[in-house]
């Protein structure tokens, strides 16, 4: 089935649309109408046809349709999150934002044999939770019209939107947290305070793939430092607004194809250059 066109233009309008101005709202507005558009199209493609196997149709609902699936309920909370968020008072918001993070922990514990499965990466029940025409024993947690859709709908692939949007929700939230923690706090201790001459000129993705392997690596301080720290570090020394990138290494997990292009390409283009210099 063609949906890696539809998959890539929507990266393309959400990319835009995170990267543009206006306040949070404005964005989550925006964004919760690009999505719905992105799902009903997807669904028109998806709705009473069969896939060629049935190891694409458990693709199809464990990786697919939740990678957009999880940008609505993210969009659809955090628009009622801030527009019920407290103004002025930096210590009644921090309160605020953490029951809301509290709130989704309690969702991964209530549902924690599932999403022990999900974080594992284990398959021996994919038959069962991505495949469709098996009964949904509870009702869904958002009740969103497109999973009244039997043929569009499988029994967990809402849980797993529900996850990676919550994922992304207590990453945004804990970033505010910090924000305003640190508005709390003097001060003491301000390093990197000479502004960074140099720039990355090259995709914002590249630089979360490079992060996440280095952080990986444990080549910096032992792989004790989180990966906050280091996306803080890249984006004051190279002038680069990094944004959700949590949310972003996400989509490079769903990648069909390589999912370590830009290492890839560092690795063929750091060879070519050793062997123009042998030749």
């Amino acid at each position: 089935m063609k949906y890696q066109k539809l998959l890539s233009e929507f990266e393309g309008q959400l990319d835009s649309l995170e990267s543009g101005n206006g306040d949070i709202l404005f964005k989550a507005e925006k964004g919760i109408v690009l999505v719905e558009k992105s799902i009903r199209k997807l669904q028109k493609q998806i709705t009473g046809k069969t896939f060629d196997t049935q190891a694409d149709e458990i693709y199809f609902f464990k990786h697919v349709k939740p990678q957009i699936f999880s940008k609505l309920i993210y969009y659809v909370k955090l628009f009622n999150i801030e527009s019920k968020r407290p103004r002025g008072n930096d210590t009644a918001q921090i309160k605020y934002l953490q029951l809301q993070i509290d709130k989704f922990q309690t969702f991964f514990n209530d549902n924690l044999e599932f999403y022990n499965y999900y974080r594992r990466g284990a398959m021996s029940l994919d038959e069962q939770y991505f495949v469709r025409g098996n009964r949904d024993l509870r009702l869904p947690l958002e009740s969103f019209h497109f999973l009244i859709d039997d043929q569009f709908s499988t029994c967990q692939d809402g849980t797993v939107a529900t996850i990676m949007a919550y994922d992304m929700l207590i990453v945004y939230l804990r970033k505010e947290v910090d924000d305003l923690q640190n508005n709390l706090e003097p001060q003491k201790n301000m390093t990197m305070e000479k502004p960074s001459k140099l720039f990355w000129t090259g995709n914002k993705t590249d630089l979360i793939e490079l992060l996440y392997a280095l952080q990986s690596s444990k080549c910096i301080n032992s792989g004790t430092t989180d990966i906050k720290e280091l996306a803080s570090h890249f984006e004051h020394f190279y002038n680069v607004d990094l944004g959700n990138y949590y949310h972003t290494f996400i989509d490079i997990r769903s990648r069909k194809t390589s999912k370590t292009r830009f290492l890839d390409k560092l690795i063929e283009m750091l060879n070519q250059r050793m062997d123009s210099l042998d030749e």
